[in-house]
């Protein structure tokens, strides 16, 4: 049984750096693809960023985090981070770590239903 725990969400200041982490039981994430996800009150959830089992990374093409956030991987944790740099009060969302068991075309990447299990998310607070 796959299961992904995240961490490291909160209450912080706009300007400030984040560094959110997924671990998982049940698989050993340097071997899939992991990808984080945001939701913001009122909003459909969406793609952050993603990282094969290779090391290719991907990134939202959506102007709200776009060059502010940086996805990597311990192996010997079997842990996912995602960092959030210049945090802006739009970032507040609760953020989701998923991990699909096989995505073939990097197009399909950023898809909700490309993935297969979901951790319970984190929540992300920026005060203005």
């Amino acid at each position: 049984q796959v299961q992904l725990v995240e961490s490291g969400g909160g209450l912080v200041q706009a300007g400030d750096s984040l560094r959110l982490s997924c671990t998982a039981s049940g698989r050993t994430l340097s071997n899939y693809v992991v990808g984080w996800f945001r939701q913001a009150p009122g909003k459909e959830r969406e793609f952050v960023s993603a990282i094969r089992s290779g090391g290719s990374t991907y990134y939202g093409d959506g102007e709200s985090v776009k060059g502010r956030s940086t996805i990597s991987r311990d192996n010997a944790k079997n842990t996912v981070y995602l960092q959030i740099d210049s945090l802006k009060p739009e970032d507040t969302a609760v953020y989701y770590c998923a991990t699909a068991d096989a995505i073939g075309w990097n197009s399909l990447i950023d898809r909700i239903s490309a993935y297969n299990y979901w951790g319970q998310g984190t929540q992300v607070t920026v005060s203005s």
